[in-house]
């Protein structure tokens, strides 16, 4: 949907960026900005910076950034008109009806279409489910003693034998093979045709929190291969960022959230009562998974299989539930392998007691740690108090750290003091904690080395929304058309334009680029680094930064205009005698440059 610009930013004025994103990400205030773990990618040291001044946010690890529009739109999967419509009625503005550009409509269409084919889909498998060829996937259900209630609550159906089924009865509905392809219900290829994605299967709809069908999860009726297989990812569907029941579990007013591993598993505890559980989508635990958690619990149960894979899994999901902010669990399931199967042999009661009963996550970390030790070996022993000691040093609160000491004393038998002291000069050796591993790019994103143009390009932009004076300086040397990077370019001149109306707005020049990956880049730009100059004296301190700025914008606008000229150069017609001119007369100049901040 089309919203006039004045409207968008009296939209943007009124939710600030710090307010907004702290509800999604854990921020701790550092200087000017505030910092955390970025939601876009894997990491253990905050990378993650939103500006308050700046109303922008930038992660110095993977390179998202943006204002608090693109924001929603990579957290929440948002289209534009939906973060704009989100953060209207978060902050009580009004939105007049507007028509839809033509874009909008495209995308608002598209996301429509595909979610009302989800629903039909879902319609068509419960149906199926209940027909006579539906018979076995009915009986294995009820086999596994699901109830027609629970059954008809998280819609299980059925998807046929024939492997277009699904396919000629949504083109019976209306819907082309284009769209039918972009939903990922439906395969199609030069050889085969058209054919379903899922066939003699047990479908399991997967609902974002808003109960709308996003995706499926099938699992096999016989020995074919893979036994589940779930939806690929597509504009309404990214399994990294959604929980299976969590349409549901969002709503428990239990005290906690239940992570299991697999759909039977939720739909079980939920059967028996146990309304907080919820699953990720056939792939491990994920750092988003983890924040979207996060915003309906402070603590989350582990229920993993209790096979070497499932401890693998728990182990896995501890450190990011951890930094998400989120005290952890695990309950333990021997001798069953899952809820599932406990919940049938004990009950409800017994299941309860096990979650009262769960085990500190660090615990449960070094009861599995031991596993790898013959503790009737005194050497083998003291290798495994060593290495737990390592863990022990995680803990940089001194009282929760001796909480942990003494608890593992107790457990190993071993004296609390001579455990403690072991821990402390284990520290005081290694001088610290190791430091974490780099953070991961995000994914299909490979950061490259800058050129030095481009560095330059982005100090001079970062420099003039930084200072007045810097503003000043620069712009009796550099016009918007002197940068050769084009959206720098564009960037440069929204600047000037802001200037000139006396106001700066970093926030409001990253809403006028559509394309997120320039939204990206242009966030980039405004968060290049100025390092500053250390000195003991603070008047020395102000001097030698102020010498160390003019050297560094004296090099940056060198190397910007003498691209340019040269790009210009290369450009001119040999018989452009104007225009050669005009470049001898800008060398000249270049070669006089001097910049002074005083």
């Amino acid at each position: 949907m089309y919203y006039a610009e004045d409207l968008i930013e009296e939209i943007r004025a009124k939710s600030d960026v710090v307010d907004v994103i702290s509800g999604y990400v854990r921020l701790q205030r550092k200087g000017a900005s505030y910092f955390g773990l970025c939601p876009f990618h894997n990491e253990k040291s905050p990378s993650f910076s939103v500006s308050p001044g700046k109303q922008m946010y930038y992660c110095f690890g993977c390179g998202a950034g943006g204002n608090v529009f693109t924001f929603l739109m990579e957290y929440e999967n948002f289209t534009f008109p939906e973060a704009v419509k989100f953060l209207a009625q978060r902050c009580g503005v009004d939105l007049p009806e507007e028509e839809y550009s033509e874009e909008a409509r495209r995308q608002s269409d598209l996301k429509s279409r595909l979610l009302e084919i989800h629903k039909k889909a879902a319609l068509y498998f419960y149906y199926q489910l209940k027909q006579e060829g539906g018979r076995e996937a009915w009986n294995y259900l009820r086999g596994r003693e699901l109830s027609e209630e629970t059954i008809r609550r998280f819609g299980l159906g059925y998807s046929s034998r024939h492997s277009s089924a699904l396919y000629q009865y949504l083109k019976k509905e209306g819907y082309p093979d284009s769209l039918l392809k972009e939903s990922g219900l439906i395969t199609m290829d030069e050889r085969n045709g058209a054919h379903d994605k899922f066939w003699n299967r047990v479908m399991f709809p997967i609902m974002d929190s808003n109960h709308r069908v996003i995706g499926f999860g099938g699992r096999v009726m016989g020995d074919a291969k893979p036994k589940y297989l779930n939806s690929p990812e597509t504009k309404i569907f990214d399994k990294s960022r959604n929980l299976y029941g969590l349409n549901f579990a969002r709503s428990s007013r239990k005290p906690n959230m239940i992570i299991c591993e697999g759909y039977m598993d939720v739909i079980a505890l939920h059967q028996a009562g146990f309304s907080q559980a919820v699953a990720s989508l056939g792939t491990a635990l994920t750092v988003q998974q983890c924040l979207l958690l996060k915003r309906y619990t402070q603590e989350v149960l582990l229920t993993y299989d209790s096979d070497e894979a499932g401890t693998k899994a728990a182990l896995r999901a501890i450190p990011l539930l951890k930094e998400a902010g989120l005290g952890v669990r695990v309950i333990r399931m021997k001798p069953y392998k899952d809820p599932d199967e406990f919940i049938k042999a004990l009950g409800t009661e017994a299941f309860q007691k096990r979650i009262d009963e769960a085990q500190s996550s660090f615990l449960f970390e070094v009861e599995v740690l031991e596993r790898r030790f013959d503790l009737r070996d005194p050497a083998r022993k003291t290798a495994f108090f060593d290495e737990t000691a390592r863990k022990l040093l995680d803990f940089t609160d001194e009282l929760e750290r001796n909480n942990y000491i003494e608890a593992v004393a107790r457990r190993y038998d071993v004296g609390y003091e001579v455990l403690k002291r072991k821990v402390n000069q284990l520290g005081m050796t290694l001088g610290g904690t190791a430091p974490g591993p780099r953070p991961r790019e995000l994914a299909g994103q490979k950061k490259e080395k800058e050129e030095g143009i481009d560095v330059s390009q982005k100090l001079l932009l970062t420099w003039m929304i930084s200072d007045p004076r810097y503003f000043q300086v620069i712009r009796k040397w550099i016009r918007p058309e002197d940068f050769p990077c084009p959206l720098y370019a564009r960037v440069a001149g929204m600047l000037y334009e802001q200037q000139e109306q006396g106001i700066l707005n970093p926030a409001g020049i990253i809403a006028r680029f559509e394309d997120a990956q320039e939204q990206r880049q242009v966030a980039a730009v405004f968060n290049a680094t100025l390092k500053p100059v250390p000195s003991e004296e603070e008047a020395e301190k102000e001097e030698a930064r102020r010498e160390e700025t003019e050297k560094a914008m004296q090099a940056a606008i060198v190397r910007v205009l003498q691209t340019k000229l040269d790009q210009t150069a290369k450009e001119l017609a040999p018989t452009d005698m104007a225009g050669l001119q005009r470049l001898v007369q800008r060398r000249r100049e270049l070669e006089k440059l001097h910049i002074s901040l005083e």
